[in-house]
């Protein structure tokens, strides 16, 4: 998945090293996502030539990882001392998915060989070969293989078309506003204009973006941004784009001005941990919002989709993000995967603090408290997710049944939308999600609430997408997760759900011995996986006499609560060493999985009560 993250200061005087290198910083901590190639835009030392009073962008990109990057940065014939109380600086990580890897498929794009607009994208317009050919048609080139260019070559159009007809500039936001409602697909979208001098326009749908803000006075900034209605100053009428599907988008409402008082800077980005170490506050931005920071002023707008029955909320809340910097750091650890097993015993301790009390026999999840009833007297449960967080709904599917005596259907969410699956009004689906933003889930999501089920999350974000959209919820609280390849979140998540089992049967009287044992068993499991991680050398020795790292195919089987498990070992092996794995259900052994067993292939059993 693609990183972006942008910097703005007002009135506050930054050199160009510092602004540069909090580029790098911000990209170097989204370097967990995933990515082949790395770039940035800033303001470089000489006048535009169509703008007497703006520098010209500067774009600087490479392939490889950030520090090919910061190599190529510093070594720009630029003032690295030139100091600036106003600048706007954009930067991303790409994970390559239409074009191969090099610096011309890298992010910034832009839209002409001037770089009057660039932009940076996460996420895939699927609409963007007709909006392509649309532009081609109208005498633009393209000289990338991205779905991203025709972003910002499309502001353009509709900029020259505004100032052709009437010569009067539009604003900046207003001519976002029209390019989104033209894009298919899901997307965060950042854009820098020569034209609009140190104003940063950001947007997003589908795919996660948040804007971390920072002053000398804490105070200064609200608890909230309202709402204040507003509507479009531009209207394209020489654009012919029927041939292109596009969900129309009204101008309807928009949060104007979040006023702040000098200095003030702004941090964009896709996740929070590349804002953490600059502040705390945040506003999670929501589907189809605009945001525009010029001037030291934020104001944000919202395109209201007229099809949708989503109440818009009146006002978007500045939140405070509970993460230290020393989380979302290594320490001594070679990586962050391995630094988060370690975690574990500290992380499921975290996931239960407050929630169970073990000498009462009290399992409390203070999110669902006021829905317990309402889920009782469901129909049935759902539970919908992907990958690990699919694997922990496995995992607790039997001991859900067990506690509540209700159906648990347990769903991966493309197939659950692939299906079009019944959904009735009683019926309680789960949404399960590390990071609060998985599109698939989300989507799943919205189908079930326009349903009119009771929608639940289960997430480790707060703020994210899902947490916001359901009815009600939990937080798993099991710290920021990194590392790619999901660990300390999946035992969380699988605790989490124990717990709501729990929590489902404690007034049964039937269920209370079935209760205490596993009440006794978390009460040990902290000590339990300190125990199991201390194997860690053991293990190490273990993999190297047998012979493992050798081996193409590795089977992993198990029954029961293990399989889950098991089809989790196997998508973690897959992630990591490149293996072909298969987790088994140990009954289905004889009826052909048995056939692959040879004196070649690894076996792993997972075998408990």
């Amino acid at each position: 998945m693609c990183g972006i993250f942008a910097y703005l200061n007002h009135n506050v005087t930054r050199d160009r090293k510092f602004i540069i290198n909090t580029l790098l910083n911000g990209l170097k901590r989204l370097e967990y996502r995933g990515y082949d190639s790395a770039g940035m835009a800033i303001d470089g030392d000489a006048v535009h030539k169509n703008y007497s009073e703006t520098k010209v962008t500067t774009l600087i990109k490479k392939r490889g990882k950030v520090l090919a990057l910061e190599k190529e940065a510093f070594e720009q014939p630029l003032d690295f001392n030139l100091e600036f109380t106003e600048h706007c600086g954009i930067a991303h990580t790409r994970w390559a998915t239409h074009g191969e890897p090099n610096e011309i498929n890298c992010h910034p794009h832009t839209s002409d060989p001037d770089n009057e607009f660039v932009v940076i994208h996460n996420g895939i317009i699927t609409n963007y070969k007709q909006i392509r050919s649309f532009l081609e048609a109208h005498g633009f080139t393209f000289v990338s293989e991205t779905d991203t260019e025709c972003v910002a070559k499309l502001i353009k159009y509709f900029h020259d078309e505004q100032m052709k007809d009437n010569d009067i500039k539009p604003d900046f936001h207003v001519l976002v506003e029209e390019v989104i409602s033209r894009l298919e697909g899901a997307f965060a979208l950042i854009f820098k204009s020569v034209c609009y001098p140190n104003e940063m326009i950001a947007t997003r749908r589908g795919s996660p973006l948040l804007i971390g803000i920072r002053t000398e006075n804490h105070l200064e900034i609200l608890d909230s941004v309202p709402i204040h209605l507003s509507t479009s100053a531009f209207s394209p009428t020489n654009m012919d784009m029927a041939d292109t599907p596009s969900e129309v988008l009204e101008h309807s409402h928009s949060w104007r001005h979040l006023q702040t008082h000098d200095p003030v800077e702004y941090f964009l980005a896709s996740d929070a941990s590349a804002v953490v170490e600059h502040t705390n506050r945040v506003i999670f931005l929501e589907d189809n919002d605009v945001v525009s920071i010029s001037g030291g002023h934020l104001s944000l707008h919202h395109l209201k989709n007229p099809n949708s029955k989503k109440v818009i909320s009146p006002v978007r809340d500045i939140q405070e993000l509970d993460m230290e910097v020393q989380q979302i750091q290594k320490g001594n650890f070679p990586h962050f995967m391995l630094k988060e097993i370690y975690e574990q015993p500290e992380s499921v301790v975290n996931t239960m603090c407050g929630r169970v009390r073990f000498k009462e026999g009290i399992v409390k999840l203070g999110g669902l408290v006021d829905y317990v009833g309402d889920i009782k007297r469901c129909r049935r449960l759902l539970f919908v997710a992907c990958g690990t967080s699919y694997h922990s709904a496995v995992a607790t599917q039997q001991f859900i049944e067990e506690m509540t005596e209700l159906p648990v259907i347990v769903d991966i969410a493309s197939d659950f939308l692939d299906r079009k699956c019944p959904i009735f009004r009683d019926d309680v689906c789960f949404f399960i999600s590390q990071s609060g933003e998985t599109a698939d889930t989300l989507s799943a999501l919205r189908y079930c609430k326009n349903k009119g089920a009771l929608t639940v999350g289960i997430t480790n974000t707060v703020g994210s997408t899902i947490s916001r959209e359901t009815t009600c919820g939990v937080h798993i609280n099991a710290g920021p997760e990194i590392g790619v390849a999901s660990t300390k979140a999946y035992t969380s998540q699988v605790l989490t759900l124990i717990m709501f089992a729990l929590m489902m049967g404690d007034d049964t009287k039937s269920k209370q011995e079935r209760r205490q044992e596993v009440l006794r068993d978390l009460e040990m499991l902290p000590e339990h996986l300190k125990a199991a991680i201390a194997l860690d050398n053991d293990i190490k020795q273990l993999v190297k006499d047998i012979g493992y790292q050798d081996a193409k195919n590795m089977l992993l089987i198990g029954r029961g609560f293990t399989f889950a498990n098991c089809l989790e070992g196997a998508l973690k092996i897959k992630e990591l060493t490149y293996m072909h794995a298969e987790g088994i259900l140990a009954g289905e052994l004889k009826h052909g999985p048995l056939a692959l067993v040879d004196e070649t292939i690894p076996i792993i059993m997972l075998i408990n009560n």
